[in-house]
C-alpha cells in the first residue's frame, strides 16, 4: 500500500511532503471521506463524493477537481495498490498559507491526499456484538460537516478504549446523538429509531443505506430523538459505519442490553444480511 494520491497524481508515499503551514495541519481546516471497497468495488462512491462537496460548501472551500476526476483518481489509486477489500481515505485541506485564523487573503490551492488501507470485515463483531460506554457529547454544533476537527471524537474514543470498550455512544443534554465514529440505532417493539440527520450528527452513508433497507424490508423506522433512558431500555442497539457495516451493541457500561429474542431474530441479523448482500452485489464506481 505504498501508492498515495497527492493532488492529481499517484505517487509513492515516501515522496509526499506536507508543508507545516498547511491549514489542515494547523487548524483542522479541511474535510475528508472514507469509502469502503468490497471485492475490488467502491460502495456508494458517488454518495460519498456528494457529501464531500456538501461539506466543502459548508466551509467555503472550492474543491480543485470535479466528482468525475476524483472518481477516476480514486479508482487508479485502488488499482495501483491492488486493494480488493478495505477503505480509501480522502482528505482535502484549504491549502498552504501564512498562519491566520481567517481565510488567506490570496487564493491558495487546496491540498488533496488519498491513501488506502487493507481491512478484513469484522465478522466476529457482527456476530458477537461489542461493549460500549456512554459519554457526554462535547463536540461542536456542526457534526453534519465531515471536517478534520475530530478532537472531541478522539477523546471519546480514547475513553472507550481505556474502558476496554469498542465505542463511546454520545449524548447531549440526555439526548443520544451518535457514536464517536459511528451512527446509533435502537430497536423497540419492532421499530427502529435513529437520531434525525441534522447538525448534531453526521449523516452516514451506511446510516442512509440502513434506512433505505428498512423501508424496502417493511421494517418501521423513525428518525427522531431518543434519550439515554430509552437507549438503555431498548430491545436492541446497533451501530454503523463505513466498512464496519452493522455491529450489535451488547453492553453499555455495566448494563447489558435487554435483548428481545423475537426481535433479535427478525431485525438486526436481517439488516446485517441485507446490507452484506447489497455491498457485494453493487459494482459502482
Amino acid at each position: 500500500m505504498d501508492k498515495v494520491l497527492f493532488n492529481n497524481r499517484i505517487i509513492n508515499k515516501k515522496n509526499v511532503c506536507i508543508n507545516f503551514e498547511d491549514r489542515g495541519y494547523q487548524f483542522g481546516d479541511g474535510i475528508y471521506e472514507v469509502v469502503g471497497v468490497y471485492d475490488g468495488s467502491f460502495f456508494k462512491l458517488q454518495e460519498h463524493l456528494i457529501r464531500l462537496f456538501q461539506s466543502a460548501r459548508e466551509i467555503y472551500l472550492d474543491l480543485p477537481f470535479s466528482k468525475s476526476e476524483i472518481s477516476i483518481n480514486l479508482e487508479e489509486l485502488r488499482k495501483e495498490n491492488n486493494l480488493e477489500n478495505g477503505i480509501v481515505y480522502l482528505q482535502v485541506s484549504r491549502g498552504v498559507a501564512p498562519r491566520t485564523h481567517y481565510f488567506p487573503k490570496k487564493r491558495v490551492q487546496p491540498i488533496v491526499i488519498g491513501y488506502v488501507e487493507k481491512r478484513d470485515r469484522p465478522t466476529k463483531l457482527h456476530k458477537e456484538g461489542v461493549n460500549c460506554i456512554l459519554a457526554e457529547d462535547l463536540r461542536w454544533e456542526r457534526c453534519d460537516i465531515k471536517s478534520l476537527n475530530l478532537l472531541g471524537s478522539v477523546l471519546a474514543k480514547q475513553k472507550a478504549k481505556e474502558s476496554n470498550c469498542h465505542e463511546a455512544i454520545l449524548h447531549k443534554q440526555n439526548i443520544v446523538t451518535e457514536g464517536a465514529s459511528t451512527n446509533v440505532f435502537i430497536v423497540k417493539n419492532n421499530t427502529v429509531f435513529t437520531h434525525p440527520a441534522n447538525n448534531r450528527i453526521l449523516n452516514g452513508i451506511t446510516r442512509k443505506t440502513i434506512i433505505d433497507l428498512c423501508k424496502q424490508l417493511k421494517i418501521k423506522i423513525i428518525e427522531e430523538e431518543f434519550n439515554v433512558e430509552q437507549l438503555l431500555d431498548a430491545d436492541e442497539v446497533f451501530i454503523s459505519s463505513t466498512y464496519s457495516d452493522i455491529i450489535p451493541v451488547k453492553t453499555l457500561g455495566e448494563k447489558s442490553i435487554k435483548t428481545n429474542h423475537k426481535t433479535q431474530k427478525e431485525i438486526t441479523p436481517h439488516l446485517q444480511k441485507s446490507l452484506k448482500n447489497l455491498v457485494y452485489k453493487q459494482k459502482s464506481y
